[in-house]
C-alpha cells in the first residue's frame, strides 16, 4: 500500500479521509466477461481469477454464479493463508 504522504496534491484532495484512502486501496474490482453459446447458454468468466468460470441458461444465472464462484474462491485462499488485503471490499463489474 503506498504511504498516503506519497500521494499528489491532487489524489489527497480526491481523497476526504485515511478510512476512505484504505478503502480505495484494499478494493478488489472484479471484472466479468460473458460469451454467448450457439447453444444460448451463457459463460460468464473472471480472468483475474482462474478457474472461475460458469455456465448459466441466462445471463442472470451465469452472474449469479459467476460471483458466488469468486467469493468461495477468495475464501478459500484466505482458509489456506494466501493472504488478501485487510478489510477487503469485493465489487463484481459486469
Amino acid at each position: 500500500m503506498t504511504d498516503l504522504a506519497a500521494l499528489t496534491s491532487a489524489d489527497r484532495s480526491s481523497i476526504k479521509s485515511y478510512s476512505e484512502y484504505v478503502s480505495r486501496s484494499n478494493s478488489l474490482n472484479l471484472n466479468i466477461v460473458f460469451h454467448r453459446e450457439s447453444d444460448g447458454r451463457w459463460i460468464a468468466d473472471i480472468p483475474t481469477l482462474p478457474g472461475v468460470t460458469v455456465y448459466g441458461r441466462t445471463r442472470k444465472k451465469a452472474l449469479a454464479a459467476v460471483e458466488a464462484l469468486a467469493l468461495r474462491v477468495i475464501a478459500d485462499r484466505l482458509d489456506h493463508g494466501e493472504a488478501l488485503p485487510e478489510d477487503l471490499i469485493v465489487s463484481f463489474a459486469a
